[in-house]
Formats: structure tokens, sequence, C-alpha cells
């Protein structure tokens, strides 16, 4: 009676054991499955282009910011109160994964921004450099 009772439990743990491995199994091959790739990246790159400052096209991408077109070519050292709160109010309703895009989108329509807000953005794409 005692042996059926063992043998009975080494099943139920082998049984067990299976069902924990197939388990972790399929949801590792889920995982992988449905890993969500930017669409404006290629995959052939380590760092997508995306958190990069250098663009390979001169496609400008706008972040509902085309009010920001007035300050082309103008000195970042002139602008007024308000131009520079034009910038930080875009600036602080991206999101950290589209600084980078905002910065390379002023850079072709050559917008300069002040240099501490300037400083921010930096911050934030080496900072996603990092976690990538």
């Amino acid at each position: 009676m005692l042996w059926l009772l063992l043998i009975a439990l080494l099943i139920l743990v082998a049984v067990g054991a299976l069902a924990f491995f197939v388990s972790r199994r399929s949801l590792t091959i889920d995982a992988d499955e449905h890993k969500e790739i930017p669409s404006d990246c290629c995959g052939a790159h380590e760092v997508c282009e995306r958190d990069s400052l250098l663009s390979k096209t001169n496609q400008i991408i706008y972040f509902d910011d085309e009010e920001l077109d007035v300050l082309s070519g103008k000195d970042a050292a002139t602008y007024t109160i308000e131009e520079q709160k034009q910038l930080e109010e875009v600036f602080l309703t991206l999101r950290e994964s589209d600084v980078a895009g905002w910065l390379r989108s002023l850079q072709l329509r050559n917008i300069a921004l002040p240099d501490e807000l300037k400083e921010q953005a930096l911050l934030i794409v080496r900072e996603r450099r990092h976690l990538l």
C-alpha cells in the first residue's frame, strides 16, 4: 500500500514537472512571436534608426508641430518667450520614444532648440540608447 502511494506521488510530480516545462516553453515561443517591431525599423541595425539622431532620408515627419516651422532658420538665442514656450510644449507632450525622431525632424526643418531644451532632449535619447 505504501509503495502504491509513493509511486502515485512520483507520477504526479513527474506529470506536474512536465506540464510546467511545456507551459514555460510555449510562453517563451509566444513572447517571441508577438514581439512588436516598430514600423519604421528595418531590423538590420543593432540599434533601431528611430533612436538615432542621424537620418538617412530627407523626409520630414511632423509631430503635430507644424506651427514651429516659423522658427526655421532663426537663431535659438533670438526666440521670444512665446516661441520658447511653443517648443517646450511640444517637447513635453512627446513620448520618450519620439524624442529622437522629433530632433531629426527639427534638424531637417532647420529649427534650432534652446540649449536647455536641447540638453534635456539629448539626455532622453542617451538614456533610451542605454536601455536598448
